[in-house]
Formats: C-alpha cells, structure tokens, sequence
C-alpha cells in the first residue's frame, strides 16, 4: 500500500537516498532538512530526476514552529532520522556538548514525535514512528559514549512507546545501521579535536586519532552503504516486520554475542 512517509535529516546520506529509492517504489514523501540551504538543490535533484508527490521542506528540530508546522502535516509514517553526534572520552568531554547532543537526537525528535502521535491517537489514525538507532544502540565501544548513550535512549524509548501505543494501533520500529561508509562517522570523529588540548586533557589528541583512524581503516569501519539503503527502502514504508532491524548479518550476530557476554563482564 501506498504510504506518505516524512523522513528528517534527509538532505544527504540514508535519508536522501532512501527517500528517493521510497519514491521511486511509488511512495509520497515528504523529505525534510535542517539547512535551508539545501532546500532547493534537493528540488532541483528531485525534479531532474522526475519524481513525483515528492515534498522537499526545512525542518530545523530547534526551531519550535518548524516542528508545530511539521506536526501539522498529513502522513502515515513519521521516520526519526536526523542526528548527530559527539565522540571523545566521556570522562573529559564538554558537558555542555553531552547536553547537545541530547537535545538534538533525544529532547527534539521527541517532541516531534509526541505532537505528532498524540494527533494520529486523537484522529484514530493508525500509523507508524521509525527510529534510526545504531548498531551503538545495543552496545558501546570506547570514546563513542556520548553519541551511542543518545541512541540507547532510543533504544528504550521505542520500546516503551510499542507497548503504550499498541493499543491505538500505532506501530513503532527501530533500525540499526552498522559503520557504514556515508561521511557521518568520519565526520563525528573529528568532533573531539575542537575541543581536546593536549595541554589540559589527559587523553592525547595524537592516541584519539590513531584510534580512529585504524577503526575506519578496517573492513567493518567503511561498509558500502548500499545494503543498508536498500533494507531502509523496504523497512520504513511496511507495515509488518522485526522491530529492531540491524544491519549487516554479522553485526546483528556480533550484538547478541556481545549482550549475552555482558552478563559474565567483570569489573
């Protein structure tokens, strides 16, 4: 069935590209971005590409009116996707960049999602809420603390919401890319280096980079993102389905040897 899908943070990266392979699926879509600036090259993209009944509009999550406008519009499924994030030691980072990356991935999308599921409840409107989560939803690797601590939020919160609002019929999902290669690890973990002061901070800015730098180096820090694309254009529009969809296989495999290992973890 046909589906009108408002997907944020769809200016670049798995929301751009799966907002099109949507469309092209015969879906309406209305693509959402925080910088006005991208706006109209989307248009013109779109346009180019001959697609229809599809919506490019700016939806800054820390604007308040563009979300009360968003919360407005007419769709079937709203897709959480936008985000960012904040790497470095937990134990030396900025609070105030811990407190912002709440804002954006956690306090905001929430309103949006509130606003809009109080709606469909009071309309008898039974739709669906997807959540990009991450592979480091389920589990967290050194010096990625903030950033995945946002998304083991919405780990839990999705959870919470598919029990609370399964009697209105709404539905609730999570997907859970692994690293794949789209620009928005690599340009997270440059993050810490506006900040970190080999002068003042015990972690050196030469061992931090090391460490990422071998990470992206490997196989597993710099996958193809098209499978995940290609799992996001068929999990986001269904209306069946897992509610956790991790991708590849092996990180999935690689997740739940990891939670059952943390049951035995020693200090």
């Amino acid at each position: 069935m046909t589906k009108t899908i408002l997907i944020t943070g769809a200016g670049s990266g798995f929301g751009k590209a799966a907002a099109i392979g949507m469309a092209k699926n015969g879906h309406s879509i209305i693509a959402t971005t925080q910088v006005s600036s991208q706006v109209t090259p989307l248009r013109e993209e779109i346009a180019a590409l001959g697609l229809k009944d599809f919506r490019v509009e700016r939806l800054d999550l820390t604007d308040p009116y563009d979300i009360k406008q968003a919360q407005g519009w007419e769709f079937d499924v709203l897709w959480n996707n936008a985000g960012m994030g904040e790497a470095g030691p937990v134990w030396e980072i900025p609070i105030e960049l811990v407190r912002k990356n709440y804002e954006v991935n956690v306090f905001l999308p929430l309103v949006l999602t509130q606003g809009v599921v109080q709606k469909w409840v009071r309309e008898r409107k039974q739709g669906k809420v997807v959540f990009t989560s991450s592979m480091g939803g389920l589990f967290t690797p050194a010096n990625w603390g903030t950033y995945v601590s946002t998304k083991h939020a919405w780990e839990s919160i999705a959870e919470a919401l598919q029990q609370e609002l399964a009697p209105y019929g709404i539905k609730i999902q999570t997907i859970n890319p692994g690293a794949y290669y789209t620009g928005y690890n690599e340009t997270m973990a440059d993050n810490p280096f506006r900040w970190l002061d080999d002068s003042k901070n015990f972690t050196k800015r030469a061992d931090l980079r090391k460490g990422f730098d071998d990470f992206f180096a490997t196989p597993e820090g710099k996958m193809d993102p098209k499978e995940m694309i290609d799992r996001m254009i068929d999990v986001v529009p269904a209306d069946t389905g897992r509610f956790r969809n991790v991708v590849p296989k092996v990180v999935e495999d690689m997740l739940k040897e990891h939670q059952l290992r943390a049951w035995e973890n020693q200090i």
